[in-house]
This record gives structure tokens, C-alpha cells and sequence, in this order.
């Protein structure tokens, strides 16, 4: 790579790591390119063609125009669109925290996200994994919360009479997340 190439990517990057709460990807409709071997593992970590991306503001930067759709997920830039294979959730929750009685998650990527109605807890059950509660974080880009954060996350569950049936979840603000099957209000 040549010194120039390397000087704006280190300048990108730097850029990039500096982004904390990140948009959706916009609107853009490019052509589909090939695949070129991008990959987000079971753990959170990035692969290029089989190989760690060690980079975390790179990471930041790819992460800024993740988008899901239909088929699958994708980096989506104005002039082309790359699939990207993602082994359960593009995102890790890996801390949590109470303010003003809401659920605040940490992403492995620093992003801040307040569990709500714009921000819904949903609760699956895998066959080996036990509980597998996921934040939607922007879009329709998901964290699997960590198994620690996990432990912290049923510590603060509580029962509560929804719909004339004893409940169990999580409330963050005005939002109940039922564990097992999603929102009550």
C-alpha cells in the first residue's frame, strides 16, 4: 500500500474511533458487489478473508454502514454493496448499567444504547445456550447480550401482572420486556 493510501486510511480510522453512537446505514440502493470475505464471528470479532481485523477504528468505520436486510447483512456505501456473513448478532452487549431506572448496554463498539420501545430486548432460547437475550441497537442490527451481562440483566428481573398473568422480565423505564416472548407496556 502506498504512503499516501496509508496516511488517509490512518486518517479515516482515526475518525472513525472516535464515533461513539453511530446512525443506520443510509438509504442507499448500489449495485451488489462480490463477496470479499467479511465475516462477524459468534464472539463480535471482524474477518477479512479469514483473518482478525485488529483495527478497532476500522472495525467503527465498517460498522457505520452495517445494514440488514431481507437477504442478509451487508456494508452499504454509495457505489457498491458487500455482504457480510454474521454468525448469530453483528454486535456484543457487553456492559450494563441502571440511570433513572432504565437499562443502559455498552456495545463492544461503545455505542450507548437505552433499552425502550426504539430499543426492544428480545429473549430467545438456543438449544445449548440457555436464555439469549439480543438489544436492538439501530436499524434492524442486533447485540447478543454477553453471558455475563446476561447474569446482570435477570438480576434485575421481577414479576408483574400483564394481561391478568404473573409475568417475568425486565423493565427499563416505562417498558416490561417479558423474558421469553417480548415487550408489555
Amino acid at each position: 500500500m502506498a504512503e499516501a493510501e496509508k496516511g488517509r486510511l490512518d486518517a479515516v480510522a482515526a475518525a472513525a474511533a472516535q464515533l461513539t453512537n453511530l446512525p443506520s446505514a443510509p438509504a442507499w440502493n448500489p449495485p451488489l458487489c462480490a463477496d470479499i470475505g467479511l465475516k462477524i464471528t459468534r464472539d463480535g470479532a471482524w474477518h477479512y478473508q479469514n483473518s482478525p481485523i485488529s483495527r478497532p477504528a476500522l472495525v467503527k468505520l465498517f460498522a457505520s454502514v452495517l445494514r440488514r436486510e431481507a437477504d442478509g447483512h451487508f456494508l452499504v456505501t454509495p457505489v457498491e454493496k458487500v455482504p457480510v456473513e454474521v454468525e448469530d448478532a453483528p454486535f456484543l452487549a457487553v456492559d450494563l448499567w441502571m440511570e433513572d431506572e432504565r437499562l443502559i448496554f455498552r456495545t463492544n463498539l461503545g455505542e450507548k444504547v437505552t433499552a425502550g420501545l426504539d430499543h426492544p430486548l428480545r429473549f430467545e432460547r438456543g438449544a445449548a445456550d440457555g436464555l439469549k437475550p439480543y438489544l436492538l441497537v439501530r436499524g434492524d442490527l442486533w447485540a447478543l447480550v454477553t453471558r455475563a451481562v446476561t447474569f446482570d440483566l435477570v438480576a434485575q428481573a421481577d414479576t408483574r401482572l400483564v394481561n391478568g398473568r404473573e409475568e417475568t422480565g425486565v423493565a427499563s423505564g416505562e417498558t416490561f420486556f417479558i423474558i421469553g416472548t417480548g415487550i408489555s407496556k
